[in-house]
């Protein structure tokens, strides 16, 4: 199917950064400030979707904005992997805006019209990643966010504000600025291009197999947003954040982004095939196992529920990561599901962990004792979301495990399947007690009758719930694009 030249890919990009202008200029009209949000994100969501079915067909949408150097275009390509996270990103910035009013509003946060802004240029930047046509193209949009994200991290601006941002942008920008970059410009002199081509751009090249595996190791810790260790450490200290924040940086654009480049360099830069010949599949699934282990186990160590869930959060980026390259069609397929798997039921459990610390003050799980009693709505969707990241069924979690698992099989790697095996039981090990302490606990200070759920913020995370079995029930969609990638 040849390609179709259209300008939605922009516009997508364009409507939250007009969304973002637009909440500055609204400063002093909080009430009219506050529904650009939620407006800009169903417009962004209509015109991603509006694009679905020609690439649902096999084809792409393509825009070509301006030459930067030979062989290096500033442009957009809209094909299936992309879809995959653009469609998780805008579809979930509708949830998050409602989800976010609610919150600032209830807690009478400072600098909402800043926090908007820059959430809303979040968007722009996954977007415009998610729609890139070249390795330049995704890393300027990979470094927008990186820095849009920044003032988010440091919202409240007290020194464990600005010391959770430091880290973060320590890593982020650092990491980009060294090895990142020289991966790029090594592809580049090796290349003659950025493009990300069907195959791999690097597939056949003349280039010795220990430079290949420098610049494949450069892109995979370059790429520090997708938290494998040992670049994780920013992703835990960014939880001093604001609820909403860690949201949307453990759930839908900033880690995503990260598995997404990871992605993209594996199947479009190397090609499988080229990893594959370089031993470079195996070397990588042993070093992301390793991290969905360990951070696991971190993850049982922490009671503050939102350190155990960006624990979680590295655990489960390498999911993503280990289907990609134990190179089988079906964990390739597993890999992209657990993109989306691992949004909607991540968002949920920041939401109700965001709705738990608005509605009683609480952060830590030990404290959390009846709290369900209370807010059996958000302990609800909150059980919800802990079954999909253990992968039971019917529930996304479980359909992209699956996959996963049956991959790991079809590579004839074992060992991977025991690694997805034991992460799971982990999973539900730190999981299941939150639920059973919120609802079967006793404390002797029971929750006072003031804690009640917001409703603001109950029905975006009852929302982002139902979705997260919709997705387990008729993964259709998903199922499709992930199949169009590794055909």
């Amino acid at each position: 199917m040849d390609p179709v030249t259209s300008i939605r890919p922009l516009l997508a990009v364009a409507v939250a950064g007009l969304a973002a202008l637009a909440i500055l200029l609204l400063n002093n009209r909080e009430k009219l400030r506050d529904v650009v949000s939620p407006l800009a994100a169903i417009a962004m969501f209509a015109i991603v979707v509006s694009m679905a079915p020609t690439v649902l067909a096999g084809g792409t949408v393509d825009l070509r904005l301006f030459e930067i150097l030979p062989g290096i275009d500033f442009a957009f390509r809209v094909d299936a992997l992309g879809m995959v996270f653009a469609t998780v990103s805008s579809l979930l910035w509708i949830v998050a805006a409602i989800y976010s009013i609610g919150y600032m509003r209830h807690l009478n946060e400072h600098a909402q019209t800043r926090f908007f802004a820059c959430f809303a240029t979040s968007l722009a930047a996954a977007v415009g990643g998610a729609f890139s046509a070249n390795l330049f193209t995704l890393v300027i949009f990979y470094e927008v966010l990186s820095l849009v994200t920044y003032p988010l991290v440091y919202h409240h601006e007290d020194e464990e504000g600005w010391a959770g941002s430091r880290k973060y942008l320590v890593y982020l920008m650092g990491a980009s600025k060294s090895v990142l970059l020289a991966a790029l410009a090594l592809t580049y002199h090796i290349a003659g291009s950025l493009d990300f081509v069907a195959g791999g751009l690097l597939a056949g090249v003349d280039a010795s197999p220990a430079l290949l595996t420098v610049v494949y190791f450069c892109y995979l810790f370059g790429f520090a947003k997708a938290a494998v260790m040992p670049m994780h450490a920013w992703l835990p200290a960014a939880m001093v954040a604001p609820t909403p924040v860690s949201a949307l940086l453990h759930a839908v654009a900033v880690v995503k982004m990260g598995v997404f480049c990871v992605l993209r360099v594996v199947f479009h830069i190397f090609g499988t095939g080229l990893v594959d010949g370089l031993g470079l599949g195996i070397a990588t699934a042993y070093l992301v196992s390793f991290t969905i282990l360990m951070a696991s186990i971190y993850a049982l160590t922490r009671d503050d529920l939102k350190a155990r869930l960006a624990y979680s959060t590295v655990s489960q980026l390498s999911y993503i990561v280990l289907g990609a390259v134990l190179l089988s069609p079906v964990a390739m397929v597993g890999g992209i599901l657990h993109i989306a798997a691992h949004a909607f039921s991540k968002i949920t459990l920041f939401f109700c962990a965001g709705s738990i610390y608005c509605a009683s003050g609480k952060r830590n799980i030990s404290d959390m004792a009846g709290i369900g009693r209370r807010l059996p709505w958000t302990m609800g969707a909150f059980f919800v979301g802990s079954l999909s990241m253990i992968g039971v069924p019917p529930t996304a979690g479980f359909v992209s495990k699956w996959y996963l698992a049956l991959g790991s099989v079809e590579a004839g790697d074992i060992a991977f399947l025991i690694v997805i095996l034991v992460s799971s039981v982990l999973n539900a090990a730190y999981f299941l007690p939150v639920s059973y302490v919120a609802f079967f606990g006793t404390s002797s200070q029971e929750s006072p009758a003031t804690v009640r759920e917001i409703p603001m913020m109950t029905v975006p995370l009852v929302a982002t719930a139902i979705l997260s079995v919709l997705m387990g029930v008729f993964p259709d969609y998903f199922l499709a694009l992930a199949q169009g990638v590794v055909r």
